[in-house]
């Protein structure tokens, strides 16, 4: 059947046409629907009946704005997005390293698509994916699906698990991974899996390093370390996700990396003034290379203060830094 045998479709047909081309600076005028409706669709109408389908769309809750005048017309006053969050969320495709330069392009114009054909070709104008570090693993949408559909039926899951080689070959470890699936958060640009594993206890995983994952019959091991507010918890004391013993620890930086500090650990942490250019704070952080690797970036503007054994380790992670560069 085609179009001109079912005028039912005409309303869909005048509502998709303004989502894709109407603007506040570029009002589509009812000739314009016409010709449309006539041209692409061959349906035949007229002005009245235009009208009666935009009145039509706006009491169904369409925001349709109508302007006077000669250049006047119609167009779309909200979508669902707003051009500053597609912005916002095409920034964050475009950074992300776990998904794949095709990938991003692929969900990039899908959120062009989301706005006018003038604003979308505004959007893309600014899109920079090619020369980004990105992820090399395609499959990372149906790992991200299979874990999801894991966590919502309570059930464990089986996976393979594998590293990159010098030739740019997966190289899989030697044997099958089996885990409790919680949650997924993003790190350091990356997605990771945080799981309750039998043999390693509370870890992560990054996403676009799991292959061939299966549910399985068994249920999720009960956790609590990740559950509810905890997990989020458990996830903000991890340096890009590197687990590690939990402790208390005491620091001192400089003030000039005071944003620094609220970035990593939020605005509730309470900073202290220690003199006149430092400050003091205690957080809760998971102990690990990563950690010891973030406090030495910022050299001597910053330094453990307690627990004691914290802070030795982090002495003797320098001094085994400094031999490499003895000779």
């Amino acid at each position: 059947m085609g179009s001109c045998d079912n005028p039912r479709l005409r309303i869909f047909y005048i509502l998709d046409y303004l989502q894709k081309n109407s603007h506040r600076e570029h009002p589509v005028r009812a000739t314009e629907l016409l010709n449309m409706l006539s041209q692409q669709h061959d349906m035949a109408c007229d002005r009245k009946t235009i009208y009666a389908d935009i009145a039509a769309l706006q009491e169904y809750g369409v925001d349709i704005v109508s302007t006077p005048g000669r250049s006047g017309g119609y167009y779309i006053a909200s979508r669902n997005f707003e051009l500053p969050e597609l912005k916002l969320l095409i920034d964050a495709v475009q950074s992300s390293r776990y998904l794949t330069e095709k990938k991003s392009r692929e969900l990039i114009e899908k959120l062009c698509n989301q706005c006018s054909v003038h604003d979308g070709n505004l959007l893309r104008r600014n899109v920079l994916v090619s020369g980004r570090v990105k992820s090399m693993n395609e499959t990372i949408y149906y790992n991200v699906d299979a874990i999801q559909e894991a966590i919502a039926q309570n059930r464990q899951i089986r996976f393979r698990y594998f590293d990159w080689g010098l030739n740019g070959e997966r190289n899989y470890r030697d044997r099958d991974y089996q885990a409790s699936p919680y949650g997924l958060c993003q790190d350091n640009e990356n997605c990771y899996l945080l799981a309750l594993s039998p043999r390693h206890g509370i870890t992560s995983y990054r996403v676009d390093r799991m292959s061939h994952i299966e549910l399985d019959d068994q249920p999720r091991t009960p956790c609590p370390e990740l559950t509810g507010e905890a997990f989020i918890a458990h996830a903000g004391r991890l340096f890009q996700m590197y687990s590690g013993q939990t402790a208390t620890v005491k620091l001192r930086f400089h003030r000039s990396l005071i944003n620094v500090v609220m970035d990593r650990f939020g605005r509730d942490t309470m900073l202290i003034p220690d003199g006149e250019e430092y400050f003091v704070f205690t957080v809760n952080v998971a102990v690990s290379p990563m950690f010891f690797g973030w406090i030495i970036s910022f050299g001597s503007k910053a330094k453990v203060l307690y627990p004691q054994s914290v802070k030795d380790a982090c002495a003797d992670l320098c001094k085994e830094v400094l031999s490499q560069y003895s000779d």
